[in-house]
Formats: structure tokens, C-alpha cells, sequence
């Protein structure tokens, strides 16, 4: 009885599993490294969303400056300039 055929089966098996290893574990360190960085991420868009909320209110500053722009311009025309 030969067990050649065996022994080719068990070496294409640990092929198989040594290449599956071989993707994995890149794939495994990348999501390590990600997982570290996330906290430091997470801080600095806090920060980042902490230093431009007073951006919100722009949209009002632009307004009354337009308001305030009209009504010297109509000052102006008043004055005759």
C-alpha cells in the first residue's frame, strides 16, 4: 500500500495554511496598528470639531455685516458721496 498520495494531500494542505498565514498576518499587524492610532485620531477630530464650531455662527457675522454695509452705503448716498 502506497502513501504517496498522502503525503502530496498533507503537503498541499500546509501550502495551503502557510499561504492563508501569509495573508493574514499583514492583514492582522495593519489592523493592530489602526487600532493604536484610533485614539489619537479620535482626539484630534474632537479638537479639530472643539476649534471650528465658532464657524457656525459666520453665516450670521456675514448678515449683519451685509445689514451694516447697506446702511452705510445708504448713509453715504444721503450725505451725497
Amino acid at each position: 500500500m502506497s502513501y504517496t498520495g498522502w503525503w502530496i494531500g498533507y503537503g498541499i494542505g500546509i501550502a495551503i495554511v502557510l499561504v492563508v498565514v501569509a495573508l493574514v498576518v499583514p492583514i492582522l499587524l495593519l489592523a493592530r496598528s489602526i487600532g493604536r492610532a484610533a485614539p489619537l485620531i479620535d482626539d484630534q477630530l474632537a479638537a479639530a470639531a472643539r476649534h471650528t464650531a465658532p464657524l457656525t455662527g459666520l453665516n450670521t457675522t456675514i448678515e449683519h455685516a451685509t445689514h451694516i454695509i447697506a446702511g452705510l452705503k445708504r448713509g453715504r448716498e444721503r450725505l451725497g458721496g
